[in-house]
Order: structure tokens, then sequence, then C-alpha cells
């Protein structure tokens, strides 16, 4: 093989799974030292499927306006809770739920997964997000495994919600204009064309690459085969991925309920987010979506001649305080919305509200003091019975993690698993 066609070999490689190169296998080394396409037609595809959508804000709320202090159905409305209000039977409101992590800002990307970046190195999944988890088990029933969408500007390196078990962070669809491409504009036939090649040239390199660790298999001592092991796991992963963008590239996109959005400004355009997701679920076209809404949110859009990350310091200012109430409840607004459009589709002989579990808070309980704990989660629909206030142990053995949550809704989607990241069992509702 020339060096030419080995250096495209492994440039592929790493475009199909970041990296597929054998591992290292020191018994070998010493060896060798010694010797239909609408909206209405898709409905019916996934009737019923179990969904889910996570929505996340990388500078949390304001807890003293956002919890309620009566527990059980009869809680009272809070100034952030008001937006929600309608839609209250559809949802419940959790106070206890966390990681038990520090870190701040740079804590918020462990919100999906209760794992720090810092400490996933040895972990088995590492810092998988539950989108992630839930995506490696049935993304492929859909053309697309999921969605995340978000920003890659603001603080922090942009988009936080969504990570690889492999620790990879998963780039965002940034704003409604590319989320109405990814889901409805389809590929022109010169570009199907060189799809069509590149697929079968990954095929073929896979192929290639399988049969040689086939080969090795059986000249390696256990350790070695271990590895091996993983290394069989990383190809049938990207065999799946391959498999997956074969059977979609043959199937026509749905045909979209309105023209392509502009993309305005990251306040305007969270209402055509929401609906997008809604679409994407409706189709078919996903039924994991991940949404995050992060610091460069724009208080000017709003009126406020302030910076977002700016204002979550607000240090007890009243007016810092009342600007991101303003912020928050206007986005508080937009999902509890979304919630009201998912109870109104319909899906088979139920909502796609029942179909879908909501998940909707923060991986910081407030930013003004870089805390982690106390964080403010709603759960919607899945068909689960809501419309309570549930305050959970804020420490001692009777605390339950966050993650066990995230169990439950994993069961629900289908997925056999009895632990997800720092889970101590399964905590959901009837």
């Amino acid at each position: 093989m020339s060096m030419n066609s080995m250096n495209r070999r492994r440039f592929i490689l790493k475009s199909l799974a970041g990296s597929l190169a054998l591992p290292s296998l020191p018994s070998l080394m010493a060896a060798a030292v010694g010797g239909t396409s609408t909206v209405q037609a898709a409905k019916g595809a996934g009737a019923g499927a179990r969904r889910f959508v996570a929505v996340g804000n990388l500078l949390g709320y304001q807890v003293k306006q956002f919890f309620p202090e009566t527990t059980g159905s009869a809680y009272e409305q809070t100034t952030l809770l008001k937006p929600l209000w309608d839609v209250r039977k559809h949802l419940t409101v959790y106070r206890g739920l966390d990681h038990g992590i520090k870190g701040g800002h740079f804590a918020v990307h462990s919100f999906l997964s209760g794992v720090l970046n810092s400490e996933a190195q040895n972990r088995p999944l590492g810092n998988v997000t539950i989108d992630q988890f839930i995506a490696d088990e049935i993304g492929h029933q859909t053309r697309f495994p999921s969605l995340t969408v978000g920003s890659e500007g603001g603080i922090h390196g942009g988009c936080q919600i969504a990570w690889t078990k492999s620790g990879v962070r998963v780039p965002p669809i940034t704003g409604p204009a590319e989320l109405f491409d990814r889901l409805f504009v389809g590929d022109s036939a010169e570009r199907q064309q060189r799809r069509h090649q590149e697929n079968h040239l990954q095929a073929s390199i896979l192929d290639t690459v399988l049969g040689e660790a086939n080969s090795l298999s059986r000249r390696v001592n256990r350790e070695d085969k271990d590895k091996l092991d993983e290394y069989f796991t990383s190809i049938r992963d990207v065999e799946k991925r391959l498999e997956l963008r074969q059977r979609w590239a043959r199937l026509p996109k749905p045909q979209p309920p309105f023209d392509r959005p502009a993309n305005k400004n990251k306040v305007e355009d969270l209402p055509m987010l929401y609906e997008l997701i809604a679409l994407a679920l409706q189709t078919d076209s996903t039924r994991i979506a991940t949404l995050e809404i992060g610091g460069d949110f724009l208080p000017q859009n709003l009126g406020i001649d302030k910076s977002y990350h700016g204002l979550s310091h607000h240090g007890n200012d009243e007016a810092a305080i009342k600007h991101l109430i303003t912020l928050e409840a206007y986005q508080i607004e937009h999902f509890g919305k979304f919630i009201a459009r998912l109870a109104k589709i319909e899906d088979g002989d139920r909502t796609l509200l029942d179909s879908t579990s909501v998940l909707f808070g923060s991986g910081i309980g407030d930013a003004n003091t870089h805390k982690n704990s106390d964080l403010p989660i709603v759960l919607a629909g899945g068909g689960y019975r809501h419309g309570e206030f549930k305050k959970l142990p804020a420490a001692g053995s009777n605390k339950v993690p966050l993650c066990n949550l995230y169990v439950d809704l994993a069961q629900r989607m289908g997925v056999e698993t009895e632990s997800f990241g720092t889970s101590t069992g399964r905590f959901g509702l009837a």
C-alpha cells in the first residue's frame, strides 16, 4: 500500500470514528522482537414511540423566585413558575436533585451526565450524557439519532449540554435556519452521488480494518485481546453509523410546513427553535433532542443594556436580579408554550407530550455563588403522573442523585439499564 493511500485511509477513519488506528499490542511486539414525505404522512411511522427532550440553561435560574414553599399539588404560584401555570398539570417541579459536585460554570457540562470531564477518564462510559446514552441504544430507529441545538458563542466554549461516551462534545446546530435545513432540505443529485461514493469507500475500508483486526485476534494474549475487543466495539459503532447514513440517504426528507426561517438573534430565535424541535419529533426525524440556552442569550433584545453573564453575578443587587427574572421568565414562558404545543399534537391514540419526556433545568443552582447544588428541575410529559412540587432531602443518607431520575428516563425510553452516571438506583414517577 502506498504512503498516499495509507494517509488517505487514516484520514477517512478519523472522520468516521475519531480514530480507528489499531491499538498498541505488547504481546505482538514481544513476538516480533523475539520472532412518503409530508409532516402528516410521517406521523404514523413513529406514532406512540417514546421520545426524550432536554432543555438546559448555562446560567441557572433565581431559585428564590422559582421554587414554591408548599409541596404537593397545592403548591403556590411563584414568579418564575407563573409562565407554566396553565400547563402545570403536565409537569412536576423538583427541588433537591443534583449531582453533588462543585465547579460553578465549569461544571455545567455535567447537567445531563452527573460526571465532570476531569473525572471521566477512567469511567467505562466517560461523561456520556443521558441523551447520547439513549441515542446509542435507540437512535438507529430515526434519520437523526439525536439533535443537539445550542450556541458556539458565549462563555466557556459554547454549548456544553451533550457529550459522547468517548468524551467528545457534540457540536450544536446553532440556529433555526440550520435546524430547518437539517430537517427538511435534501441533498442535490451531485451531493447524493458523492455521498454514495464516500459510503462505498468507507465500507470497503471498514471491511479491510475488520479483517486485519480479526487476523490479529488469533495471535495476541488475553490482555491484548481485551484491547482488541474495545477496538471491535469502535468498529461496530462506526458500522452502525455508516449503515444508518446509507439507509436514510435513500429516503426523502419530510416536506416543510413553512418557508425556511431566518436566523435573527438568540432571544427571537428561541420560539422557532422550539417549534422546529416539535416538528422533528412529530415527523419522527428524531426521538431525542437537546436544547441549551447559553450565555450569549442577549438581554438587549429584551430591553436590558447588560451582559447575561455579568447579570448572573448579581451580588444580590435588586436591579440585576430584576433583569435576570425578565430573562428567565421569557425562557420559561417559551418552554411552557413548547409543552402546550406538544400537548396539542396527536400521536396515535395519545398526544406527542404523552409520548415525550421533557426535562428542563440547569447544571448550576446559583451562578452568583457558583453553586451546582439545589438545581431547578422540571419534568413534563412522558406519560408520568404530574401536577406536583416535590421537595427531596438536600443532604444525608436519603438524598436522591439526579442521575437516579435519568435511570428512570432511560428505562422509559426502552433502554435496559440499572445505572447511569453517578446513580445509586432508580427514581421517578408512576
